[in-house]
């Protein structure tokens, strides 16, 4: 007798899953296009700026020779630090020269000059191209 050989189901391969390469992608957060947000960004760097002038300006006025005050009859015509906070300033009021003391304590007078005191010529201030020409080393 032939012995029916039993249908076997036949060795089954298994697929691999379907599998899809993934990349990463960077991260890249939502972009909030807020009109408030800008704007108050420009409205704060504004401001700041003209603190900014508005401080320098009045720091300006305080030190003396760069605000331009100047008047016809009065000038300085010299300073001698005598300490950290005091000197002697010769003033030239029209044609009178004083001699004036200035400490924590104030201003005063000192002396009248009744001979002005003799005006050194300012230096010359040599030209740009002078000055160029001697800090690159050359002969001008």
């Amino acid at each position: 007798m032939a012995r029916a050989q039993s249908a076997s189901p036949a060795p089954t391969v298994s697929k691999p899953a379907n599998t899809t390469a993934h990349t990463a992608t960077p991260f890249a957060p939502a972009r909030h296009d807020s009109a408030a947000g800008s704007i108050g960004g420009t409205v704060l760097a504004l401001v700041l700026v003209v603190g900014l002038i508005l401080a320098l300006g009045s720091l300006a006025r305080r030190m003396p020779g760069v605000g331009g005050a100047s008047s016809k009859g009065l000038r300085v015509v010299g300073s001698l630090p005598l300490g950290p906070r005091d000197r002697v300033v010769v003033v030239e009021v029209g044609s009178t020269q004083l001699l004036i003391g200035v400490g924590p304590g104030g201003m005063r007078t000192l002396h009248t000059l009744e001979e002005p005191l003799p005006v050194a010529p300012a230096p010359s201030t040599p030209p740009f191209a002078q000055l160029l020409a001697q800090h690159f080393g050359k002969k001008a």
